[in-house]
């Protein structure tokens, strides 16, 4: 789905069709913190990108409301300093994840009519098995595919039955197909024929290869690969020297080659978010700040999936590329969003004088059982670990993802992967 939420407060608000919408929280009156969940399209022309906080989306994007109200407030001004200013305001709304889930269950039948086997990624995302419903076979015409068209038909039952844009990806595996689906939104329909596929992938900058993120992509970088087909002719041998067997794998992935079958979506062992500073930063506040956006949103997608947590940890990429992680267990599982954001600042106290590149917030041994959680008095068997892994997470165009699910609490955006915001994978 394309920049999900801003689409569901579009189709309530017609008007704000093709007008900068930017979803999060932290702009209300009283709110003293906030980051953004997701930006239109028409709201990233201005810098405003998901995860970001809300008092820099304000000062890229003035918030409408606002600036109307300054504008009554002026005594001066000509009519087309007002037509100015309108053109450069941003509609600003809070979280409503339930009218998003209820958008999103009415999408999630139409794919569940449209293939046998569904498996949902998130709110905004899934695959999609249609070995059995169509080919690839040509269709009267001799030039589109019958995939093509069933996809086409897909698309268009979601825009017209529940009111909001989708891009798909066709191709004959999962990889192919997720990077075909972020090539060209919004509202994008891109199929990859088994023949081509080669030829779509190679051109491709290196980070369009699902599984690669933004510090994956800079030490592919610092290799002389820059594109999916450098990926793909790369020395496999060296690939595993830098990145262990996950080298080999996004090699393969950018070959297109991916022999992962579409499953159901089974039940995570864990949840967590990345996210990226464009530079790294030595700023305890912007450190913190990122933290508790991250915490805020991992808890939030616990709650939405009736999950509990015994562990919270952090991650924290130090320059080049020093991956630590940092871990705390509790007596027993608990849903407490609080406690994640201060475990989380907790963890994070030891890189406060460091510069840090890329931070991530997880929470891990869930259990989904019905039931009390667990009162907490104070820790048992409190543990730190240092986990020197070089594995980065996906990230998700959509999303992911728009990747994405949880009320906000105390001013945070929820949303798995909208947009640009980088996230570990769920591990299954």
């Amino acid at each position: 789905m394309d920049c999900f939420y801003a689409s569901c407060e579009r189709l309530r608000e017609p008007a704000l069709r093709e007008e900068p919408v930017v979803v999060g929280m932290g702009y209300e009156a009283g709110e003293t913190f906030g980051a953004v969940a997701t930006a239109s399209y028409e709201a990233r022309e201005y810098g405003v990108e998901s995860a970001q906080p809300i008092s820099q989306a304000l000062e890229r994007l003035p918030r409408a409301a606002e600036a109307t109200a300054e504008g009554n407030e002026s005594e001066s001004g000509s009519e087309s300093e007002s037509e100015t200013d309108a053109d450069t305001v941003g509609h600003y709304r809070p979280v409503d994840l339930e009218f998003y889930r209820e958008v999103a269950g009415e999408v999630k039948e139409i794919l569940h009519d449209s293939a046998d086997v569904v498996r949902e990624v998130s709110i905004d995302e899934a695959y999609l098995d249609v070995t059995d419903r169509t080919s690839w076979d040509r269709g009267p015409d001799g030039e589109r595919t019958l995939a093509e068209g069933y996809a086409r038909h897909v698309k268009q039952r979601i825009a017209r039955e529940v009111g909001v844009p989708a891009s798909v990806g066709v191709a004959s595996n999962m990889s192919t197909a997720k990077i075909a689906s972020d090539h060209d939104k919004p509202d994008g329909l891109v199929v990859v024929e088994p023949g081509r596929v080669a030829e779509f992938l190679a051109p491709l900058p290196v980070e369009s290869v699902h599984g690669i993120g933004p510090v994956t992509a800079d030490r592919l970088g610092e290799m002389g690969i820059e594109t999916a087909g450098g990926l793909a002719d790369a020395d496999p041998a060296e690939l595993r020297s830098a990145f262990g067997s996950r080298g080999p794998e996004l090699r393969d992935r950018a070959r297109g080659v991916d022999d992962r079958e579409v499953t159901p979506t089974g039940r995570p062992k864990s949840l967590s978010r990345e996210s990226a500073f464009a530079e790294a930063t030595e700023s305890a506040a912007e450190k913190r700040e990122r933290v508790a956006a991250l915490a805020a949103d991992v808890a939030s997608r616990a709650q939405n999936r009736g999950a509990t947590y015994r562990t919270i940890g952090i991650k924290a990429v130090l320059p080049p590329y020093d991956i630590n992680t940092r871990e705390r267990s509790l007596s027993g599982p608990v849903d407490d969003p609080d406690l994640v954001e201060s475990v989380a600042l907790e963890l994070l106290a030891e890189f406060e004088d460091d510069a840090v590149r890329k931070l991530g917030v997880r929470v891990s041994n869930l259990s989904f059982a019905d039931g009390e959680q667990a009162r907490l008095d104070g820790w048992e068997g409190a543990e730190t670990a240092e986990d020197a892994e070089t594995a980065e997470a996906a990230g998700d165009g959509g999303r992911r993802s728009d990747e994405r699910d949880g009320r906000r609490r105390a001013g945070r955006p929820s949303g798995r992967g909208q947009a640009s915001l980088d996230q570990f994978d769920e591990s299954e």
